[in-house]
């Protein structure tokens, strides 16, 4: 679980980022957000050598902070917080999240494949070139995430949910969507070939509808929606 403090500049919302002692611990003393700490540089610097150093991260908030090209291979974060960061040519296999945050969060040309993510979310994060094939992302929130170019492929997103999302050219062929929610989203060229349709949720009825896809692309069990102006 989250216990972080609130950044001290009067004017901000936002979370403290953790601190790293003299002997390299991690302090729960977070005083300022990244944007008004003193020595940003440094307080980033501090927090990339407590990764490389740890396989098992526990309650960091790194929030607003920008990963390019870091090493984040086997990493396992828990309760931690990366709201607001960039991550910037990541290519990593087996991260592992649990209860951690990337809200709102921005990947860009990253690999992060056969991650295991469960009950994390990346609500109103933005997906530019990213792979996360061969991934678990159990019940994860995907909610009003932005996705370009993005691959899913060979993943299990079971009961997840990317409702209100813009998925372009994003591909989630041969996945298990089990009870995973995708109603009211916006969608060009997207693909969920030889996965499970029928027990995904594409329709806020609980129904197998799932209008605008390519004819070839319609998955074996879901009926397009009518188009505008056909027979009743």
């Amino acid at each position: 679980m989250f216990s972080f403090h609130s950044c001290q500049n009067p004017t901000c919302s936002r979370l403290a980022i953790s601190l790293i002692d003299e002997n390299g611990n991690l302090s729960e003393e977070g005083t300022h957000c990244y944007e008004h700490i003193f020595d940003p540089e440094g307080a980033k610097q501090r927090i990339f050598d407590y990764i490389h150093t740890h396989d098992k991260i526990v309650g960091l908030n790194a929030g607003g902070i920008t990963f390019e090209n870091v090493d984040l291979n086997n990493k396992r974060f828990y309760g931690c917080n990366f709201s607001h960061c960039k991550f910037i040519g990541i290519n990593t296999k087996h991260i592992r999240s649990r209860i951690s945050s990337f809200e709102f969060a921005t990947f860009s040309d990253c690999n992060l494949l056969e991650s295991n993510m469960q009950f994390t979310s990346f609500a109103g994060a933005k997906f530019s070139h990213v792979l996360f094939t061969g991934s678990d992302m159990i019940q994860n929130n995907f909610c009003g995430i932005t996705s370009y170019q993005t691959s899913f492929d060979d993943s299990d997103l079971f009961n997840s949910r990317f409702m209100n999302a813009l998925l372009v050219n994003t591909s989630f062929r041969n996945c298990n969507i089990k009870g995973t929610m995708f109603f009211e989203i916006q969608q060009q060229n997207v693909s969920f070939r030889q996965s499970n349709t029928n027990a995904a949720i594409f329709d806020k009825r609980g129904s197998a509808l799932f209008t605008g896809l390519q004819e070839l692309d319609v998955p074996q069990g879901v009926v397009q929606g009518p188009q505008q102006g056909g027979k009743k």
